[in-house]
């Protein structure tokens, strides 16, 4: 019997993934060229968008959608003022991802059937991270925690973004947890505001992460300031940087190796332009 199939004979969802960012396209389009894949990105509803990538990594690299998704919100977040939101699925198992910042990731996942087999404080997590009601919003994660006999993987992720609609997630029509990799590029390119994301070179590829995350909050405390806190951050940058790039490169991790490659590049410009600077 195929792997597609489940041992009921229903066929199971092919490997496909979306990544929701809550950003306008301007500013995810910049960001998402780290990532070195090619992606379409649509406006995803008020103040979010939404990157379908092609899916090479796990239809022909071997890896797992489930580590290349995280790694690749990592990536986007972890130098964004602004939280990424990845959702994944195979034949086995369905999930999501919450990446914001430079904290931990957190994620939940149901097996193909629905099972629930994550932690419920992900959950709790996930919610208070978003900005969700402790109330309405909890209560429909919680169900999604508990036992169903009629809601798959797909349907537990259909779920999922019910609750998001009401933090202005709209999904384009026809992107839908359980399509293949190519359906979704397919309804994306339908899309009338959809652009291609392409590979620019490293060099465009950090100037344009760079001014994505000058724009945000934390834009005065960034490492190529110069001030004490930010020679503090650039150091910090070039610590944590190259135990995830390793991390990523034994791993042959794309998503993680471009997150460990971004805080290098921060940390070496910042702590370049901190040298340069005068003292106070």
């Amino acid at each position: 019997m195929s792997t597609d199939e489940s041992r009921f004979g229903v066929r199971a969802p092919a490997p496909g993934a979306l990544l929701l960012c809550r950003a306008d396209p301007d500013s995810v389009a910049l960001a998402a060229q780290l990532l070195r894949e090619p992606l379409l990105l649509a406006p995803a509803g008020n103040g979010w968008s939404v990157l379908v990538p092609e899916g090479k990594p796990w239809l022909e690299g071997g890896e797992s959608v489930d580590r290349v998704l995280t790694g690749w919100a990592t990536a986007l977040a972890v130098g964004a003022p602004w939280p990424v939101v990845a959702l994944w699925w195979d034949a086995e198992r369905g999930g999501c991802t919450l990446a914001s910042g430079f904290r931990r990731s957190v994620g939940y996942v149901w097996l193909a059937d629905g099972t629930p087999v994550g932690e419920d404080e992900a959950m709790r997590t996930f919610a208070a991270r978003l900005g969700l009601d402790p109330v309405l919003d909890m209560e429909a994660l919680d169900r999604l925690t508990e036992p169903d006999s009629e809601a798959d993987a797909p349907a537990r992720l259909g779920g999922l973004i019910a609750v998001l609609t009401r933090a202005g997630v709209a999904l384009p029509a026809r992107l839908a947890p359980g399509e293949p990799a190519e359906r979704l590029r397919a309804a994306a390119r339908t899309q009338p505001d959809v652009r291609q994301i392409d590979w620019a070179g490293w060099r465009e590829a950090v100037r344009a992460e760079l001014d994505t995350v000058e724009r945000g909050p934390l834009g005065p405390y960034l490492p190529w300031t110069g001030g004490p806190v930010a020679r503090t951050v650039a150091l910090a940058h070039l610590a944590a940087g190259v135990p995830v790039t390793l991390w990523g490169l034994r791993r042959r991790s794309g998503g993680w190796v471009a997150a460990g490659a971004l805080l290098l590049a921060h940390g070496t410009l910042g702590f370049a332009r901190t040298c340069r600077l005068p003292m106070d």
